[in-house]
C-alpha cells in the first residue's frame, strides 16, 4: 500500500511541469531591488522589478522604518479591531486620503489582499461584478469570494461593457464594474471615463485596481482618478504600497462611508494582524516625498519614454503601452523564453512573460523602466537587446 505521506498526486503534477519545461527555480537576490542587482550571485541590470520610483532602499524611508520600529516594536501584535490599530496606522490612513483627495483611506495587508477583501464585503446575493476580462487575478479571486453573479466584458470595449450592462440592469439589485487602471501585462491604460459615464448611466458603482498606476498615474503618482479628474465618481479606487511605494501593502480610497463599513466587513482586516510599525513608517515617508515634489514620477516618465524611443528605433515591438511598463512581443513562448536567457547572458535581467499568463504566440519578455535607471544602464540595456535581436533573428 502507497503512504499517503508521500503525496503521490502532487509529485506527479511537479513531473507534468518538469515535462512541460515549465519547472522552475526561484532567482534569488543578494542585494537591493534596486536599478542594478546581484541575482544569483551576479550582478546585472534589473529590468523586472515594480519599484518604479526607486523608493524600496531609499535612505528616507529606511530612516523611518527604523524611527517607527524604535517607537512602536516590530509587529503590531493583533488584528486592527482588537488592539492591533496603532497611532501610525491612522496617521497612514488620513495622509493616503489627503493624497488620493478622497474623504477616506482603509488599508490592508496587501494588495492581492485589498481586492480580496474589498470585493466581497461590497456585493451580496443579488447583485452582479461586471469584469475586464483581462483583470488581475487578486480580482478574480476577490469576485469568486462573492456571492454576487458575475459576468465578463471584452477587453476595454466599452460596446461590449454598455451590452453587458443593459442586459443585467433590471434583474439585479447593484452593479460594480470592476476594471484593472493600468493593465499590467501589455501597459495600457483603462478607458476609465467612458466607463464611469456607463456606469452614471446605468446607475452601476466602479471599482478601479489602480495597483500599476498608484505613483505613477496622476499628479505625483496619485492614481488613474486623478489623472483623470474623476475625483468623486469612481466609488472604490484600490491601490498598492508594494509598487511605486516600495514597502507591502494596500487600500482603497473613496467615501467614509466605504470605509465605515470595511472596517466592520473586511475579512484580511479582522482576521489578520495588520500590517507592522516599521513597514508603515516607510509608507508614510514616501507619500510625504510625493507630495512634496514631482520630481520622482518626472524621472521615472522620462526614462521611459527615452527606453521605448530607443527599442522602438530598433524595430522591437512594444505592442500598445501607454505607461512605464514596456512589453517586447517575441511571440512563440520557448523563442520568449530563450530572448530572456540571453538577454540574462548579456547582463540584463528581464523575466519572460508566456502562456497562459498572455494569449498564446503573445510571449513576451516585460521591460520595467524605474526613476532609478541611469541613461547608461538603459542605453547598455538597450544594446543587449539589439544583440540578442540579431542573434535570434527577430530584427
Amino acid at each position: 500500500m502507497s503512504n499517503v505521506h508521500e503525496l503521490t498526486f502532487l509529485k506527479e503534477k511537479i513531473q507534468e511541469l518538469k515535462d512541460q519545461g515549465v519547472f522552475r527555480k526561484l532567482p534569488v537576490l543578494y542585494s537591493p531591488n534596486e536599478a542594478e542587482i546581484i541575482l544569483d550571485g551576479k550582478k546585472v541590470i534589473n529590468l523586472s522589478s515594480n519599484n518604479y520610483l526607486g523608493f524600496s532602499n531609499h535612505p528616507r524611508l529606511k530612516k523611518a522604518s527604523i524611527e517607527a520600529i524604535e517607537k512602536y516594536g516590530a509587529g503590531a501584535g493583533a488584528v486592527r479591531t482588537i488592539v492591533g490599530n496603532m497611532g501610525i496606522h491612522e496617521e497612514l490612513e488620513e495622509l493616503l486620503a489627503k493624497f488620493k483627495r478622497e474623504e477616506a483611506a482603509f488599508i490592508y495587508q496587501s494588495g492581492f489582499n485589498c481586492n480580496a477583501g474589498t470585493i466581497q464585503a461590497i456585493t451580496e446575493a443579488g447583485d452582479i461584478i461586471i469584469s475586464d476580462e483581462l483583470n488581475h487575478a487578486s480580482i478574480i479571486d476577490g469576485a469568486r469570494l462573492s456571492k454576487a453573479d458575475k459576468a465578463i466584458y471584452k477587453h476595454s470595449d466599452m460596446n461590449s461593457l454598455e451590452e453587458v450592462l443593459k442586459k443585467n440592469r433590471e434583474q439585479y439589485k447593484n452593479i460594480l464594474i470592476i476594471t484593472d487602471g493600468v493593465f499590467s501585462m501589455d501597459g495600457d491604460i483603462a478607458k476609465l471615463p467612458e466607463i464611469v459615464e456607463l456606469a452614471e448611466k446605468y446607475q452601476a458603482m466602479t471599482y478601479v485596481d489602480d495597483a500599476h498606476g498608484s505613483g505613477v498615474l496622476g499628479e505625483s503618482g496619485r492614481g488613474i482618478v486623478d489623472h483623470f479628474d474623476l475625483h468623486g465618481r469612481v466609488d472604490f479606487s484600490m491601490g498598492t504600497l508594494s509598487k511605486a511605494i516600495g514597502a507591502i501593502g494596500g487600500y482603497v480610497a473613496g467615501s467614509q462611508t466605504m470605509y465605515d463599513w470595511l472596517n466592520h466587513r473586511a475579512r484580511p482586516v479582522l482576521f489578520s494582524t495588520s500590517l507592522p510599525p516599521g513597514t508603515i513608517g516607510a509608507i508614510i515617508e514616501a507619500i510625504k516625498m510625493l507630495m512634496e515634489s514631482t520630481k520622482y514620477t518626472n524621472r521615472l516618465w522620462d526614462n521611459s519614454r527615452y527606453f521605448k524611443e530607443k527599442l522602438g528605433k530598433l524595430g522591437f515591438n512594444t505592442g500598445k503601452s501607454e505607461t512605464p511598463i514596456t512589453p517586447v512581443i517575441i511571440g512563440e513562448e520557448a523563442k520568449a523564453m530563450e530572448f530572456s536567457r540571453r538577454l540574462l547572458n548579456h547582463n540584463v535581467f528581464v523575466s519572460a512573460i508566456v502562456f497562459p499568463t498572455v494569449p498564446k504566440g503573445t510571449g513576451r519578455v516585460r521591460c520595467m523602466v524605474t526613476a532609478d535607471h541611469t541613461k547608461e544602464q538603459l542605453d547598455i540595456a538597450v544594446e543587449a537587446f539589439k544583440k540578442v535581436g540579431n542573434e535570434m533573428g527577430i530584427l
